[in-house]
């Protein structure tokens, strides 16, 4: 008879498998038998390791990305729509002002006549000053410059005409003018006229302006709204934007109206 040095205990869990243990007979000899450890889980509990653990880690890092980019994409059109409708709202705004109506008549730097009607197709960016301005004038004309610099550098968009209003018609004659904008851009288009031609264009653009007094030296100081305007193909204003608009801004927007535009002339 065999004799074993497990205790009871521990036997249940032995079958003759595999490592080998000794075991000893009554006569001192060993004997070696094979034995494996069973489970202690429960039937139910092995059942549930041979069943499939669900989708593994990159498959709930894809799924995780999809519905993020799907989240992410449905705010960026949210936005998009959101300032669509902001944009159709002011230029509605804009139109109702009624600001640029009717026609004018003015010179260019070169003594053409020039009226509202021959910028229609274009779109233009217009600016009122006077060319003995010390420096906002020339800060703005530079940053319209800019404006018009990088839309023409893209192919894929119509051009843009900048045009320079003087409300200095005393001051700056069509000569004074021509030797204004060339240092600007070469099509920068300087426009003059008589006093009472500038005043209509002013008006029609609601543009303020006010001559001051003059010096020992006859010079002075024209004071005068600050705004750069911005007219569609069709010849209707359509944005403005003040002094503390930067030109990547202001090309932005132009950009944005651009794509937006439906020609309501037939």
């Amino acid at each position: 008879m065999l004799l074993l040095i497990w205790a009871p205990k521990v036997w249940h869990r032995l079958s003759p498998l595999k490592p080998p243990a000794l075991l000893w007979t009554p006569g001192g000899e060993a004997v070696h038998v094979r034995y494996r450890l069973l489970s202690r889980q429960g039937p139910g509990e092995r059942g549930r390791q041979t069943q499939p653990q669900g989708p593994g880690f990159r498959t709930r890092l894809l799924i995780t990305g999809l519905f993020g980019a799907g989240l992410g994409g449905a705010w960026l059109a949210a936005r998009a729509e959101k300032e669509r409708r902001r944009q159709q709202q002011r230029t509605e705004a804009l139109r109702q002002a009624a600001v640029g109506q009717g026609d004018f008549s003015l010179l260019d730097h070169r003594g053409q006549a020039r009226c509202k009607a021959d910028f229609r197709g274009q779109w233009v960016l217009m600016y009122f000053g006077f060319t003995h301005c010390p420096d906002i004038c020339p800060d703005e004309l530079e940053k319209l410059v800019q404006v018009v610099q990088e839309l023409e550098a893209e192919p894929g968009l119509p051009p843009v005409q900048p045009v320079f209003i003087t409300v200095d018609p005393e001051r700056d004659t069509v000569a004074a003018m021509a030797r204004y904008v060339q240092d600007f851009h070469p099509r920068l288009l300087g426009l003059t006229g008589s006093a009472e031609q500038v005043a209509q264009v002013s008006r029609s653009y609601r543009v303020y302006y006010s001559a001051g007094p003059k010096d020992e030296d006859q010079d002075y100081i024209v004071d005068h709204s600050i705004a750069i305007y911005l007219l569609s193909p069709d010849g209707l204003f359509t944005d403005y934007y003040s002094r503390a608009r930067s030109a990547q801004q202001i090309a932005d927007s132009v950009r944005r109206h651009m794509a937006a535009f439906r020609s309501v002339l037939h």
